[in-house]
């Protein structure tokens, strides 16, 4: 435990020593495709992901339990979490990186904060709906006890609505961290000002290397994912699955996936790390206690929080502010467009917009066709998760930019249609969110609905339509959702694909963002991603807010 405490300490040290260097616009970071380099990309791209992956947590858990707990965060934040996760990562650069740099501009703190951001853009939002949908879906007899036992908001928070949302949080972060590493080269080479800013990580690695046609350093990419997955499964993801059993209702031998892991094994043997963890415990009860005894009042019941912030904030104050808000910026926007833009251009725009959308809806259908079967059997089979989990999150994890230069070539030498077969690059890094959200529904259900479905003898059609699907249906809709906004998010990388000199474009609104992007023209990259949002708010409304009430009423184990 010592050496590997230490060993992550040195080399976290190393890492942001070398983040604040001195630096300005214009400076170029040198890039090679030395293997020995490598592992310490590797390491840069592993630190910014777990600072992001920290911030993404905290995030979260309080926007999470806000929209679970207050109708008007619910109504407000949801549908704009639809409309930020479709929001393309190149849209979030364009509007962070210039404030960070001129925030730090001596530095390269500036550039290294706008991929943090980035990054947590394409982590936060499916944790997020993770957390919302658990405490949504909360079993009412955990409510009841929390109100016969007087807990405060606080104490409801971290000992009933928290525990209860840590193991479809921690798939969730799982899938959100693998499906991060898509976009890890999009977040490392950054375009600013006319300038390219490539962050040492194995995103300008991979970047690097199709750019020159490398194929030699390509596979050390695919070689070095391998190695940095198989680690973090080891020392991250695998003691979090093992640790989160404990929060199930019914958790019990026959559904634990794993024996204890080598990792939580150390801690726990070792003297100081108990130590710290009990003094850790003991501090968060006392500080639980003293607010209970702060908020205990005689024969009152602690109040939940959406009465607190329905007093302390009006609902029709709040959706009189959004109103005029988005009436301000639909206004803005239009004059933006109208003085820079012609109707033709706006025109042709929608419809580059309705051929992704279209793209999106049929690849959504394919994937929740393959996956949902595959998922309820997995999650079935303890022994069969515990060995097909790691696959996953390598498949999840490997960037599928490294497949790019193969369906170039593939497209070119059989001459095949663009527009067809770029498609599917658009669902690689995302349709993992349904697989692993169907795992975690099946693993997640009550044991005694099990043994009362194994009892009564249902089997077949009966068996999905009465007990699979709809028990799986709230975790599906999270899954699903997540991956329509990492699909319409990866079609600015997907619908426009290159291999040294050879490019391909495909037709659709991804397209027409990445490539004005790459000019700087910023009123076409406004106009794609305001056209873009447009979409995801009427396939909100229509699809996605529907699908989350029909979970609410009719697919929960309160009823």
């Amino acid at each position: 435990m010592l050496f590997l405490i230490l060993g992550l300490f040195a080399m976290t040290v190393i890492a942001t020593r070398n983040m604040t260097i001195p630096y300005t616009l214009g400076q170029s970071i040198n890039i090679t495709l030395s293997p020995f380099k490598l592992p310490f990309y590797a390491f840069y791209s592993i630190l910014r992901m777990a600072i992001a992956l920290f911030i993404s947590l905290l995030i979260s858990l309080f926007i999470g339990r806000l929209c679970a707990k207050s109708q008007v965060a619910e109504k407000l934040v949801i549908p704009l979490i639809d409309i930020l996760q479709s929001i393309p990562i190149l849209g979030f650069q364009a509007i962070s990186v210039i404030p960070f740099i001129y925030l730090f501009p001596t530095t390269r703190l500036g550039p290294e904060f706008a991929a943090i951001f980035a990054l947590v853009t394409s982590l936060v939002w499916n944790m997020i709906l993770s957390v919302y949908q658990s405490i949504k879906n909360l079993p009412n007899d955990l409510n009841e006890a929390a109100d016969i036992m007087r807990l405060s908001k606080w104490q409801r928070a971290f000992k009933i609505e928290f525990p209860f949302a840590v193991p479809n949080l921690i798939w969730n972060m799982m899938i959100s961290v693998s499906s991060g590493w898509f976009f890890v080269v999009a977040c490392e080479t950054i375009l600013v000002a006319n300038q390219k800013i490539t962050l040492p990580g194995i995103g300008s690695y991979i970047y690097l290397a199709i750019a020159d046609q490398n194929l030699t350093a390509i596979f050390y990419a695919i070689l070095t994912m391998l190695i940095v997955i198989l680690l973090y499964d080891q020392l991250l993801f695998r003691p979090l699955v093992w640790w989160s059993e404990k929060f199930k209702l019914d958790s019990d031998d026959e559904y634990t996936f794993y024996d204890t892991p080598w990792v939580y094994e150390l801690f726990q043997k070792t003297i100081f790390v108990k130590y710290l963890k009990n003094k850790i415990s003991n501090f968060i009860e006392n500080t639980q206690a003293y607010y209970y005894k702060k908020y205990k009042k005689k024969n009152i019941l602690p109040k939940v929080y959406s009465e607190t912030n329905s007093k302390l904030f009006s609902p029709n104050l709040i959706y009189t502010l959004v109103a005029l808000l988005l009436l301000t910026s639909i206004y803005l926007f239009s004059y933006f467009i109208y003085e820079n833009l012609s109707t033709k251009e706006v025109l042709y725009v929608i419809y580059l917009g309705g051929v992704t959308a279209l793209k999106v809806f049929i690849l959504i259908l394919l994937c929740s066709i393959i996956w949902v079967p595959i998922g309820v059997f997995i999650g079935l089979n303890p022994k069969l998760t515990r060995i097909v989990q790691p696959m996953i999150q390598f498949l999840a994890a490997f960037p599928a930019n490294l497949i790019f230069p193969l369906i170039v070539m593939l497209i070119v030498k059989f001459n095949l249609n663009v527009n067809i077969w770029t498609s599917p690059l658009m669902i690689l890094g995302t349709q993992w969110y349904i697989l692993f959200n169907i795992i975690s529904g099946m693993t997640s259900i009550p044991k005694e609905l099990k043994y009362a479905i194994q009892n009564y003898q249902i089997k077949g059609k009966l068996w999905w339509t009465r007990f699979a699907l709809p028990a799986v249906f709230p975790y599906y809709v999270t899954g699903a959702m997540a991956a329509a906004g990492g699909a319409w998010n990866a079609s600015i990388v997907a619908e426009v694909v290159e291999w040294g000199n050879t490019k391909l474009v495909a037709t659709g609104l991804g397209a027409y963002i990445a490539q004005y992007t790459a000019t700087g023209n910023m009123p076409h990259v406004a106009l794609g991603i305001i056209v873009m949002s447009l979409y995801v708010i009427v396939l909100n409304k229509l699809i996605w807010e529907r699908l989350y009430k029909m979970t609410t009423e009719n697919y929960n184990y309160n009823i």
